[in-house]
């Protein structure tokens, strides 16, 4: 492993999409930290990045697949030895798509997983290499009603996203002793996004009455976890609109 060449702190956002990813880039970004973004496309994270560097802040964006093993080592090693030392980690992978398990294809079951759950191993293992070393940081997963309760329809993401919270509880019970906090967020409801606008009108309507979830709430909250001291860590957070039901 190299060591990082100057002491910029750095959060390094999987899955930053347009919605709650670009936001809990941009609220790490306000307090100092030089946001690593990454897609499987770079180029739909070229407005994150002016968006952020037009604030005032510092981003990277990169290309890589989650699933990938030699591209996540790649990724990390990058960042950490070129950029800075990687102090917080959200993990932001969603796959939420429904089918019938009589109608489901071993196929997709398989990369659902893969995108959900095995993707969140392989970058939250890179990053907590290079975290125990330091014996600090932060490492965020997002996750989903699908992964407390499984749904009609919902086979394949419900598996998944039950094996990233089993994921991020042992990750927390091995880390927590070496000053890493581990947290898992549970995102019940849907989200202001274009694909909620444009695919679930009705739902969209409820946004002015504060029923859909605000993405820059959301990161409001993982900045809280990031900031929280250490003899009161929250392992996991529920985030719902006051109007979902449980």
């Amino acid at each position: 492993m190299t060591t990082a060449i100057n002491n910029k702190k750095v959060v390094l956002v999987v899955g930053a999409g347009d919605a709650t990813g670009g936001a809990i880039a941009k609220r790490f970004a306000q307090e100092g930290f030089v946001a690593c973004v990454t897609r499987r496309s770079a180029d739909k994270l070229q407005p994150l990045v002016d968006a952020i560097q037009a604030s005032g802040g510092e981003a990277h964006g990169f290309a890589c697949d989650a699933r990938k093993e030699e591209e996540v080592v790649a990724l990390v090693e990058q960042i950490e030895s070129q950029i800075g030392p990687i102090e917080a980690f959200v993990f932001n992978i969603g796959a939420n798509v429904p089918c019938s398990i009589l109608e489901e294809t071993a196929r997709k079951y398989f990369k659902i997983w893969e995108m959900a759950c095995f993707s969140g191993f392989l970058n939250g293992r890179e990053v907590a290499k290079r975290m125990a070393t330091r014996q600090r940081g932060t490492i965020l997963f997002t996750g989903a009603t699908a992964g407390m309760r499984g749904a009609a329809g919902f086979a394949a993401f419900a598996g998944a996203k039950h094996g990233i919270r089993a994921l991020a509880q042992s990750m927390a019970r091995e880390l927590g002793p070496m000053n890493i906090h581990v947290a898992h967020v549970v995102v019940d409801g849907a989200i202001d996004t274009d694909f909620i606008r444009d695919s679930f009108p009705e739902k969209y309507a409820l946004k002015d009455q504060d029923g859909i979830l605000n993405p820059e709430h959301i990161a409001e909250n993982y900045w809280y976890l990031h900031s929280q001291p250490r003899d009161a860590w929250t392992f996991e957070l529920d985030l719902r609109p006051w109007s979902e039901r449980w």
